[in-house]
């Protein structure tokens, strides 16, 4: 790795936007590639409540600000805030990354399922969306990005079990395709004939409750992957290795969701190693 990066007046600037920050690892992992390509540039928490939200973003261009990050609180709002949406951001009803043009217009992009699916295909490379129906636990922020990313990677059916059924409803109704809502209650039943189950809520997490599921149904051949990282081996993960199945753990997710906003602030694509793996889950 190279040294600490030297600020000078041509500096590039980004930061992350959340209500709390100080959880949030993504300033560790953006400061570890920014030593690591000796960039002249610095990656900032934003602490920013609700209401400043609007006063922050929009300051972003007349500060010199490059873009940066948004994380809860914080991401559905964003997309009413920004000049302009991708495609793929207005989809999944979110914006996580923030890109300052040079018009001084604002950007507003989601990687999320660019992480999600990354990360997959890094730790298990031969893994294919068509493999067979995949079964999503959750309806957040994460599960809508999770749901699109997987439709459009040729699942050909998407089985979303929530606590809350309306909550999946309104992601099945808002991103269409062969996506089927099912109750909290049928997720061990779900399991059947799929090859992919996805935790993408915070049960498990630590200070949680626990994600209780029975994988008997589970077919041996299955993917599991859990977007929880702390812990980074939780008890879902365990129990589906223990019984043979295939795991990816949820901190590459992260890791991978940050390399668009880096090269677009920064200049370059950077790569997601054990090294960094290591370093992010030290802090």
């Amino acid at each position: 790795m190279s040294g600490t990066p030297t600020l000078t007046g041509k500096s590039r600037i980004a930061g992350v936007f959340g209500w709390p920050v100080d959880h949030s690892r993504s300033p560790r992992l953006h400061g570890y590639w920014l030593r690591q390509f000796g960039m002249d540039g610095a990656y900032i928490p934003f602490a920013t409540h609700p209401s400043k939200l609007e006063q922050g973003i929009r300051a972003l261009p007349a500060l010199g600000f490059r873009g940066g990050n948004v994380t809860l609180p914080h991401k559905e709002r964003a997309l009413t805030l920004v000049d302009e949406a991708t495609p793929l951001a207005q989809r999944i009803g979110a914006v996580n990354t923030l890109i300052v043009r040079e018009d001084g217009s604002i950007l507003g992009d989601n990687t999320d399922g660019f992480g999600f699916v990354a990360n997959l295909q890094q730790a298990q490379p031969d893994w294919r969306g068509n493999a067979g129906p995949a079964v999503v636990l959750g309806a957040g922020g994460a599960a809508r990005a999770i749901v699109v990313a997987l439709l459009d990677e040729g699942a050909p059916e998407i089985r979303l079990v929530n606590r809350t059924t309306r909550r999946a409803e309104e992601i099945a109704e808002a991103v269409g395709g062969p996506v089927k809502v099912l109750p909290w209650e049928a997720r061990a039943e779900a399991l059947k004939d799929a090859a992919l189950l996805v935790n993408s809520t915070n049960l498990g997490q630590a200070g949680q409750a626990p994600l209780e599921i029975d994988l008997a149904h589970l077919p041996a051949f299955a993917l599991v992957y859990d977007i929880v990282y702390v812990p980074l081996m939780t008890d879902l993960l365990k129990t589906a290795e223990a019984r043979g199945n295939r795991i990816v753990d949820g901190i590459g997710m992260l890791l991978h969701q940050a390399r668009p906003g880096f090269q677009a602030w920064f200049g370059p694509d950077p790569q997601v190693t054990p090294e960094l793996r290591s370093f992010v889950l030290g802090g």
